[in-house]
């Protein structure tokens, strides 16, 4: 169905956080948000606001950096990229579920379905997805090129999908918690949602 060419799409404000003692002290160049707003930016069709954030691995300055970005920047989706491994620096998971009302493990399952494509040390990772208040808050993987595959998911040649990537479910998430209808573009990520909840009106 063509999609009225009156139709508003509603501001996104999307806050993207990467985790890293050396990248925040500049020892290294961040590729985190770059691969973040890069991957989004093409996925996304609604306009975005971006909220950047670059920090240490450091448990409370992270809780601290989420609630902030939830609550006094008003972001309705949160991704973060690092600090998911077993090692003892990686405490993304533990700080995101200090401020989590409700967990959702199913993005971490599926994360890891998808990286165990390609490598066995991917069972080693732990990422998780969160509710807080009406925000949705997601924990990526560390390298550029994992964070598009999660995102996207897995095609044959045909551009089929193999394996879903998650942002196909973020944006009816969103919706659940009561924030605004994202719209994707289908040729970077087909969003799913049932028919009751799909909008064809155009918007005002």
């Amino acid at each position: 169905m063509t999609e009225p060419l009156d139709r508003v799409l509603s501001r996104v404000r999307i806050g993207v956080v990467s985790i890293s003692d050396r990248a925040s002290t500049g020892v290294y160049e961040d590729k985190g948000l770059p691969a973040l707003q890069d991957w989004l930016g093409r996925a996304v069709r609604n306009p975005v606001d971006w909220v950047p954030r670059l920090i240490p691995d450091e448990r409370a300055q992270i809780a601290q950096t989420l609630r902030g970005l939830v609550d006094d920047e008003h972001c309705d989706l949160v991704l973060t990229t690092g600090g998911t491994g077993p090692a003892p620096r990686d405490v993304t998971p533990e700080a995101t579920l200090d401020v989590a009302d409700k967990e959702l493990p199913g993005f971490g399952e599926q994360m890891r379905q998808i990286s165990l494509r390609f490598v066995p040390t991917a069972i080693l990772s732990r990422q998780t997805a969160v509710v807080r208040g009406k925000a949705l808050l997601i924990n990526l993987p560390g390298q550029p090129k994992s964070i598009a595959q999660t995102l996207q998911g897995l095609l044959d040649e045909s551009g089929r999908p193999v394996v879903q990537g998650i942002f196909a479910a973020v944006p009816y998430c969103v919706d659940l918690i009561g924030g605004p209808y994202i719209e994707t573009d289908p040729a970077v990520c087909a969003a799913f949602r049932p028919k009751s909840a799909q909008r064809t009106e155009p918007l005002a």
